[in-house]
């Protein structure tokens, strides 16, 4: 089992877009940012949406893979760390939730015996590093400022060693004047063009204007926007030889990728949108990983380091392309499993095992939610949805927003019964204090639009929450076929199986199958753009869609967002660079990771005993893009990896 303390009195609340795990087991954030510069105004969502791949785990057949781009959905209202406790427990909370049994994890690859341990007791006992598509390890090892590259400034002669004097003042704003005026001698376009430039250039923050007085013309230079515009340089002003985008690593602790963009965008004046990233990471984790952002200096950038707690950038170097998401070659993990009760020849048997076979390539538990309404259910309306009948639209309304089993926060439960009560999304908004939780958006879209015009309001929900429904049905439908799978022949390939070559997926004959191993099989995810096994598993594929009201062969929707093309993704993944060791310890509250910012602090590494009170699994290992590293430590501990049951592991051990 699990081990597992108790949990702060308020509904669980994912990270957006962990394909690690994010599912915070253990205690509550130690920390967090420090804000020394208020700032106005809310944050900006910079919406991201990922890119579908054809084939996922695969970059040797020309696959695009996007391990951590698959955003968790953002439903039950658990954006709001300020509504009032209710007195519920979070047991009480997760005796509706979904298990591994519901979205069809049944399999395991080994037969060892499994054993117990503390899964994130400490947000440090989770380290991820990002692995770029160079197949370079991401790590924070350098604070440093890139030497400036020398900037050409042929417009400079253009100004006066007075005028650049009283231009220098005014960008300080000590120029009681406001402005300053430069009379044009030479009146040619040319001449006022330089002139024009060089300020901008020379006085980021200034701007000009062409002024005609008593038949001579002036360049008048004033500030544009008050002291925002000295913060926030204009993007002309950027030299030419450096490139466009500054990218750095961005080492953070218990902070999930968007909320740091968040934190970022708004201590530099930035809409988020224009940071990039290759993947999101987890929550609670330390996360290594690549960031670039669009004009903006590495000075700039390496100031936060002195005002954010929990962050550090570095790295810093200047490219003329972002990054996007999926281009990574996946994650190294560092996961520490505390308090283990397995003998050593368990533990060998088990990480064993994982290096040599690996561990079946499932959708882990937190790509479905963890509410009372899991995600998956709410896919069940969109699938309906797509017969293009208004009464499911309804549904798919009615499911979100109606009360539900389970225990929330006592705003979304008076909001729920608003809804039940008068169906008037204006009235149920009101009792939200929280506007962009999923029930939030989807309220301002019906009042915005009416409930005539559902598509379009369901629409204001972000594109990867919208989506995030429909894949959530996907990845049952595909746990449940590999399941099959594995319980029908085992871990070998046999006849009617699908293997890739070039991204093409391809039928094995019964002499090709003696050639393959289970390595090379893949499993389809429905959809209008792939092909099914040719054996009795690739029949059940169109028996649980028929049986959900779906037809297999007619996955396109009118809405191009929910219709599905399909993707292959590997049956069973074997992890690279495996390593591990059993730690004893007598101190749990102690490290038991070097991290990247200890080791730039030159802080010791942790000194483990001989012998000691506990005993701890430190496993190491590599995955590729959209793969769950809970479902390689599931294999190892042989344990059910869902929030509910480790709740009730928790409240059993507890008592």
């Amino acid at each position: 089992m699990f081990y597992l303390q108790r949990l702060p009195l308020c509904p669980f609340s994912h990270s957006m877009a962990s394909i690690e795990e994010s599912e915070p087991m253990l205690v509550t954030s130690q920390g967090g940012e420090k804000r020394v510069c208020p700032e106005k105004g809310e944050e900006e969502e910079g919406d991201l949406p990922p890119k579908r791949p054809r084939v996922q785990n695969d970059q040797k057949n020309g696959g695009q893979s996007h391990q951590d781009e698959e955003e968790e959905p953002e439903g039950n209202g658990s954006e709001g760390e300020d509504g009032e406790e209710d007195g519920e427990t979070f047991a009480d909370m997760m005796k509706h939730g979904l298990t591994e049994v519901d979205v069809g994890i049944l399999k395991f690859v080994s037969d060892h015996e499994g054993f117990s341990g503390i899964l994130k007791e400490r947000y440090s006992d989770f380290v991820v590093h990002e692995i770029n598509k160079q197949g370079k390890t991401v790590q924070l090892d350098d604070l440093s400022i890139p030497p400036e590259v020398e900037q050409q400034t042929d417009e400079s002669d253009v100004l006066t060693e007075e005028q650049k004097q009283q231009l220098g003042e005014l960008q300080l704003f000590k120029n009681k004047e406001g402005n300053v005026s430069i009379e044009v001698e030479d009146d040619t376009k040319e001449k006022r063009t330089l002139i024009h430039k060089a300020i901008k250039t020379q006085f980021p923050g200034l701007e000009t204007k062409t002024e005609e007085r008593e038949g001579h013309k002036f360049i008048v230079a004033y500030h544009a926007a008050g002291k925002k515009a000295l913060a926030a340089p204009r993007k002309h002003s950027w030299p030419k030889k450096r490139g466009s985008f500054c990218h750095f690593v961005l080492y953070k602790e218990n902070k999930d990728t968007m909320d740091a963009i968040n934190v970022l965008s708004k201590f530099l004046r930035l809409r988020p949108n224009l940071f990039s990233y290759m993947g999101t990471k987890d929550k609670r984790a330390i996360t290594v990983q690549e960031i670039a952002v669009l004009k903006i200096t590495a000075e700039r950038l390496a100031h936060l380091n002195k005002c954010l707690m929990n962050f550090k950038l570095g790295n810093f170097c200047y490219k003329n392309h972002p990054l996007k998401l999926g281009e990574l070659q996946g994650n190294h993990f560092t996961v520490v499993i505390r308090n283990i009760s397995g003998t050593q020849e368990q533990v060998q048997q088990a990480m064993t095992s994982l290096k040599e076979t690996g561990f079946i390539n499932y959708y882990g538990m937190q790509r479905f939610g963890t509410t009372a309404v899991p995600t998956h259910q709410v896919a069940e309306i969109m699938r309906k949805s797509w017969s293009i009948l208004k009464n499911d639209w309804n549904e798919v309304v009615d499911l979100i927003l109606k009360p539900r089993p389970g225990a929330e926060k006592g705003y979304l439960v008076r909001c729920r019964e608003e809804w039940a009560k008068t169906q008037d999304p204006e009235a149920a908004l009101k009792k939200l204090p929280i506007k962009r939780c999923v029930e939030g958006q989807l309220l301002r879209g019906l009042s915005m639009y009416g409930k005539k015009n559902i598509i379009t309001a369901f629409g204001l929900i972000p594109r990867n929450n919208r989506l995030m429904y429909i894949h959530s049905y996907q990845s049952v439908v595909w746990n449940t076929m590999v399941s099959r799978r594995i319980e029908a022949f085992g871990l070998k390939a046999v006849e009617g199986d699908l293997v890739l070559r070039g991204g093409t997926a391809h039928h094995l004959t019964a002499e090709e199958a003696e050639s393959h191993s289970i390595h090379d099989i893949v499993m389809p995810l429905p959809g209008f753009d792939v092909i099914y096994p040719s054996h009795h598993v690739g029949k059940g594929y169109r028996e649980m869609l028929s049986a959900d009201g779906l037809d297999i062969d007619n996955m396109r929707h009118k809405v191009k967002d929910y219709s599905l093309a399909g993707a292959y993704r590997r049956v069973i993944i074997r992890p690279s660079d495996v390593s591990w060791e059993v730690i004893q310890y007598d101190d749990p509250k102690i490290s038991l990771v070097h991290t990247d910012v200890e080791k730039l602090e030159d802080k010791p590494a942790p000194v483990f005993n001989t012998e000691g009170k506990y005993r701890a699994l430190r496993m190491e290992f590599s995955l590729p893009p959209s793969t769950y590293a809970t479902m390689a430590i599931r294999e190892v501990l042989k344990m059910d990896t869902s929030i509910k049951n480790q709740t009730q592991l928790n409240t059993t051990w507890l008592n």
